[in-house]
């Protein structure tokens, strides 16, 4: 039996199968993939058997396109995972071999493409290894928002189906299920792929709000909020304002602030509170880029496109009793004779007094005030609350941890174990994460040298050359959002998570070209979603 999901914003229809010959002419390819093709009982009689016997690529890393009549559209790719039991091996090898195959089967004119995952590891690492596949699947069958409007959807996207094979123990249950959460992980992704790959241009402050607000006209259970206002903005985002100040002469390159508040039907028991990082160019301002340090900053706001994602995630799947809050800081941090400079003193949302230590520094401002918003206007009296920021940061979070995102605790959250279960979360699901920790010196980093500030944003140098360059930035948010009064020593305990994505935002950590992931989306939705969903 087949089972459909249509899916919205161009993405491939999600679909099952219980065995091939159901398939019939809904597919036009079968991408297997393998471990060993020696050990396992695979679905397609003798065919790979009989092409290994003459072809000793078959079943290795590189895909291998076999012709059987018995199989939909006659073709069969066979791709390998190799080996899945070194110490060092984990689920994305799966993922990885997904993403081959489809691309092979794509190459080869299929359009609908059939994905059947044979015999793997039954260890825990590998339970969600036909999630991963899936993933990876759609990820690579994507394309760029600007290859879509130029080209046109059918032409840079041209595989319309992709499929799975759902049999053995698994239910007709197990299948929709897997179609649901597939298909709204990969929207909750898309989005974040097309807010934060684009140039400049195309996704400069208020063109990505009404990109955004647009994605949700069809969830009323979220609240879209926009503040466009400069003198509002600049009234109650002082810090972020800063930052933008040298944008304000360009009428499009003018800031703005996106909140999202999804609400849940039912009784809310736990809040989740995002500001994420949404810079649409970097100049890195009065502390200017050089030497070809520039290209690329058009992805600097994927932490603000990975939220927004989020969310949209969260309103396909409506978990139970969960809410979902965030504020988005869209700004470009523009070179020119009322930039922001080091030296200067600027009171945040919070009413401390920030000296700027570098103006390539920047998100960190913006996001103080976010913080400081939400954490007046929500975690004060929301029910269980989580706050987070994702950002873009650090040059030395891919100096420390390379394509790997990292998440940091304050003391309630690390008392909560919130990075610690992010990380067992995307080790499942192939989105995976560093945990590091806040240290005392990173707050003596920060601290302020006179009377005459409260903290300091930066040192001069670049993070990537900074000892503890991704650690510090945490401890001055910190400070700046007036989330120290909610740490271990005070009544009102806050619990709050930085995570730098700056090393997996895309693909490669490829700034200019790599196509962006959507980390943390999956890690997220795995552990505070799927076990709510009814």
């Amino acid at each position: 039996s087949l089972f459909l999901s249509v899916c919205s914003m161009g993405i491939p229809v999600v679909s099952f199968v219980t065995d091939v010959k159901s398939a019939g002419p809904a597919f036009d390819a079968v991408v297997h993939i393998v471990n060993d093709i020696h050990k396992e009982g695979h679905p397609f009689g003798t065919t790979i058997t009989r092409a290994a016997e003459v072809d000793a690529r078959v079943g290795k890393t590189s895909p291998v396109l076999l012709v059987d009549p018995e199989v939909p559209g006659k073709r069969l790719i066979v791709v390998g995972t190799g080996p899945l039991n070194r110490d060092y091996d984990d689920v994305r090898q799966v993922g990885d071999a997904s993403a081959r195959g489809v691309a092979c089967a794509r190459d080869a004119g299929a359009k609908r493409i059939l994905l059947s995952v044979g015999t793997l590891c039954a260890t825990e690492e590998f339970a969600q290894a036909l999630e991963v596949a899936l993933l990876a699947a759609m990820h690579e069958l994507s394309a760029p928002l600007e290859a879509r409007e130029y080209l046109g959807e059918k032409e840079a996207e041209p595989v319309v189906a992709l499929g799975f094979l759902c049999a053995g123990d698994a239910s007709q249950k197990d299948g929709e299920r897997v179609v649901r959460v597939m298909t709204a992980v990969e929207a909750g992704r898309r989005l974040a792929r097309d807010v934060g790959g684009p140039d400049p241009e195309r996704m400069c402050p208020m063109r990505a709000a009404e990109y955004i607000q647009e994605s949700f006209k069809e969830h009323d259970d979220v609240i879209v909020k926009i503040v466009e206002d400069t003198e509002e903005f600049k009234a109650q985002y002082p810090l972020a304002a800063a930052v933008a100040r040298a944008s304000l002469c360009v009428p499009r390159h003018k800031p703005c602030i996106i909140r999202l508040d999804y609400t849940p039907k039912e009784k809310i028991e736990q809040t989740l509170i995002f500001a994420g990082k949404g810079i649409v160019y970097d100049t890195g301002g009065a502390d200017l880029k050089v030497g070809g340090g520039m290209a690329g900053m058009s992805r600097d706001k994927g932490g603000a496109a990975a939220v927004a994602g989020f969310v949209k995630t969260v309103a396909m799947l409506k978990p139970k009793g969960l809410r979902v809050v965030a504020e988005l800081g869209m700004v470009r941090n523009s070179i020119g004779s009322d930039c922001y400079v080091p030296d200067e003193i600027i009171k945040g949302h919070a009413g401390l007094r920030v000296r700027i230590g570098n103006t390539d520094a920047e998100g960190r401002l913006v996001m103080a005030d976010l913080l400081s918003h939400l954490r007046a206007d929500v975690a004060l009296t929301a029910p269980n609350p989580r706050m987070f920021t994702v950002a873009t940061l650090t040059g030395h979070a891919v100096r420390a941890a390379g394509p790997y995102s990292i998440a940091l605790d304050n003391g309630p959250a690390r008392r909560w174990k919130v990075a610690d279960s992010i990380q067992k979360s995307g080790e499942l699901w192939g989105d995976p994460f560093e945990v590091s920790r806040l240290r005392r010196e990173d707050y003596a980093m920060v601290k302020a040298r006179t009377a005459a500030d409260d903290v300091l944003s930066s040192n001069t140098l670049p993070s990537s050359v900074t000892s503890r360059g991704h650690q510090f930035p945490m401890a001055f948010l910190t400070i700046a959002s007036g989330l120290s009064k909610h740490g271990l020593d005070s009544e009102k305990h806050i619990a709050y998570t930085h995570l730098d994505i700056a090393g997996s935002s895309v693909e490669r950590m490829d700034i200019q070209h790599g196509k962006p992931t959507g980390s943390p989306i999956v890690a997220l939705t795995a552990l505070f979603v799927l076990d709510r969903l009814v």
